[in-house]
């Protein structure tokens, strides 16, 4: 459980916690609209007009550098005190619910799972606007990673879960539960970023990784979790609750 103090001042939604992914993007946005800024005050003594001109296109470029950085926003999240909760591992809306197998490439027999067992899937859309940062559903070691090289078809599609750029996490919790995780790359995303490998063991709600404008991700329950949730809902990464695992 999260136990950091919230902090509910107006600088802190103006200017939230940016993830250190982010800074080369942002920064170099940044210099970008210096640059341009600077160039704009020596074109003033020359051709005035000229530098009026280019001038109304300054105030866009820094908020365009603002615009990166806060894709790149990586506020703190408090995970309910719910030990059973698998929550959503991104921001978004629920896009697709359906049964479905684990992915091939998580090798669900090795780990001891039936590969042809169909489990709950929930897909959760995440567009330019949602925070990016990725979060675990509980508190889990990852088993198996897995990069799938492939398209970048729109991300709420079916069948970008199969033939999207994605990345595939088998988790098993403290209590020998396993379930699935997918990162799918989308139109816009071209990089998924995982700050993860493979044997590492995290907590509930901790960061795993993040993908880069636009994106999905895909939550297989584990067996016999029932979805909570319905399509078109609102999550939130490390806080909303898909289901509950049986005890």
């Amino acid at each position: 459980m999260n136990e950091a103090k919230p902090d509910f001042s107006t600088s802190a939604h103006l200017f939230p916690h940016i993830n250190r992914e982010g800074m080369r993007f942002g920064t170099a946005a940044l210099v970008l609209a210096f640059f341009f800024a600077g160039g704009v005050i020596a074109l003033w003594f020359f051709h005035p007009l000229a530098a009026a001109i280019l001038g109304l296109f300054v105030l866009p470029l820094f908020l365009l550098s603002y615009g990166v950085f806060l894709f790149f926003r990586d506020p703190e999240r408090y995970p309910p005190d719910d030990s059973a909760a698998v929550l959503s591992p991104a921001d978004g809306r629920i896009c697709l619910i359906g049964k479905y197998a684990l992915p091939p490439e998580l090798d669900a027999a090795a780990a001891g799972l039936d590969p042809a067992a169909e489990h709950w899937r929930v897909s959760v859309f995440m567009s330019v606007m949602n925070v990016h940062v990725n979060r675990m559903p509980t508190a889990a070691k990852i088993l198996k990673m897995a990069h799938v090289p492939g398209k970048f078809l729109n991300a709420s599609l079916d069948k970008a879960s199969t033939d999207n750029e994605r990345c595939c996490y088998l988790m098993e919790t403290p209590v020998g539960v396993k379930y699935g995780v997918v990162q799918i790359a989308g139109l816009v995303a071209k990089r998924i970023v995982p700050f993860v490998k493979e044997g590492a063991t995290l907590a509930v709600a901790e960061r795993f990784g993040l993908i880069r404008f636009g994106s999905r991700l895909d939550v297989y329950l584990p067996a016999g979790v029932e979805p909570e949730v319905r399509v078109g809902q609102v999550m939130v990464a490390g806080e909303t609750i898909l289901g509950h695992i049986k005890k």
